[in-house]
């Protein structure tokens, strides 16, 4: 099946042996993931030569586990980017990452990876009322930023998915989705036929950055080369103990259910991805009848099957209509957080750069820091200067994992309380325009019924006005001008 992803998959073959002998390279990527294929690929193509080296086997970790959706902006919000940087950098910033989502368009065509599965539109949705938000972020998006987006009503957003949990979506045409470990295995097979040379099972134990020449020492060969980038995220390890520890490792775990058949489809009518705009659930269709559901994210690791009842539960909780679906296969990844949300992308010394904590938007972002290390190394592109006041910040240790779980715990339960108020208050607007609807209906029918017919008002006949003193007998009135006594005959 096209789009089923496991946690181990790949390997050694052939062409990707351990490194055993003893190498020069104008360019040495320590790490295998997408940021260093896509340095190698860049670089090899440049004319350079490279060497990649990894720790275990291609598309080992969270970069062959991702859920392959491709769309611009970073894990830190855009308006905090602007607060962060100025509106002018952010633009920059912005369109860096609407390149890195575009490389990876380019590449994952069936001419260049042969099998590769792409679907378009990603929909964001929420899980408040958010209109007015929603119109401000549509307009900065559109205006500011000249991004592809449409804003869509809850009746819409609805329509394509069959559930009261979420509300108002802004739906990004332009993104798109592949099937990531195909993407990164194909990766590997255009950088080697570029010319780079990939090594796997070959962990670098010792850097020496200094000099022109740095030195890189693996346990069977060492390593000479003009630059060196550090690519492995939080795998690199002790040669750059300092480096690993500014970065958070988030474990993420996906699933994916047994055919679901008609039913899902009569859920779910949206083709793409889809993401809450708290980050706890994202989803798409796969292979025509089934659901493929990423985790919420934890800071300690854990055998990916446990995971198993977690995504079941939420995909109940969002979709009750798919309360009996079966969670067919688990995997799942660390990625690395930084602590301020953007990546680290630059130059540490001079000859040393590195490329790492990418964050949830793993596959286009280290496409384009990937793409632009290795134009700054061979064309002196200096555009990984504005990532500069993005600094290395140490992640807290255990501390910061503890803080870090804590902080995801709470931030989950404030989603799932707001989303509750949310439709509480939805609820309440539905009963009263019920309501409003049945008054307007009761005066309008009282409106046009016909008057009922009055009955007339018949006037009373006069009754014989009574001489209350019963002992004087009643007489006859005295005709006009008789005398008192006369009667008449």
């Amino acid at each position: 099946m096209s789009e089923i992803l496991t946690g181990d998959g790949g390997g050694l073959d052939g062409s990707r042996a351990r490194l055993t002998f003893d190498v020069d390279a104008d360019i040495c990527v320590v790490g295998g993931g997408l940021a260093g294929l896509t340095v190698a690929l860049e670089a090899a193509r440049l004319g350079a030569s490279v060497v990649v080296l990894e720790g275990r086997h291609i598309g080992w970790g969270a970069s062959g586990g991702l859920l392959g959706t491709a769309m611009p902006g970073y894990d830190l919000a855009i308006k905090d980017v602007i607060a962060r940087v100025g509106l002018e950098d952010a633009k920059e910033l912005w369109q860096l990452s609407k390149e890195g989502a575009e490389y990876v368009h380019a590449q994952a065509t069936d001419e260049l990876m042969p099998g590769i599965s792409v679907s378009e539109g990603a929909l964001v949705v929420s899980n408040v009322d958010a209109g007015d938000r929603l119109i401000s972020e549509l307009q900065m998006l559109s205006e500011d930023f000249a991004t592809e987006v449409e804003g869509w009503q809850v009746d819409q957003v609805r329509a394509q998915l069959n559930t009261n949990r979420y509300f108002h979506g802004i739906y990004f045409p332009k993104a798109f989705q592949v099937d990531g470990r195909k993407y990164i295995h194909g990766l590997a097979a255009l950088a080697k036929r570029a010319g780079a040379r990939i090594f796997e099972e070959t962990p670098v134990v010792g850097i020496d950055a200094s000099g022109i020449r740095k030195r890189i020492v693996t346990p069977s060969a060492r390593l000479r080369a003009s630059h060196i980038v550090l690519a492995g995220n939080v795998h690199l390890g002790a040669p750059s103990r300092r480096l690993s520890e500014t970065l958070l490792p988030v474990w993420r775990y996906a699933g994916i259910t047994e055919p679901l058949g008609e039913r899902l489809t009569d859920v779910i009518a949206f083709k793409g991805s889809v993401i809450d705009t708290d980050r706890v659930d994202q989803f798409r269709i796969v292979d025509g009848d089934r659901l493929m559901w990423a985790s919420p994210e934890t800071t300690w690791d854990a055998r990916p099957h446990r995971f198993a009842p977690a995504i079941a539960r939420r995909i109940r909780t969002i979709f009750p209509q798919l309360a009996r679906a079966q969670v067919a296969d688990v995997w799942g990844g660390a990625i690395g957080q930084t602590v301020h949300g953007m990546p680290q992308i630059g130059q540490l010394r001079k000859g040393l750069w590195v490329a790492s904590g990418f964050g949830r938007q793993g596959l286009s972002t280290a496409a384009m820091a990937g793409q632009l290390i290795a134009r700054s190394i061979l064309w002196g592109d200096d555009r990984w200067r504005l990532f500069s006041p993005f600094e290395l910040v140490w992640a807290g240790g255990l501390t910061g994992r503890v803080a870090g779980h804590l902080i995801g715990m709470w931030s989950r339960g404030s989603s799932a309380a707001a989303g509750a108020l949310a439709r509480y208050r939805e609820r309440l607007r539905e009963r009263e325009r019920i309501r409003e609807a049945r008054l307007v209906e009761a005066n309008r029918l009282a409106g046009t019924r016909p008057p009922r017919p009055r009955t007339p008002l018949s006037r009373p006949n006069p009754r014989p006005q009574r001489n209350n003193d019963h002992t004087q007998p009643e007489r006859s009135p005295t005709p006009v001008g008789a005398e008192p006594g006369e009667g008449g005959s």
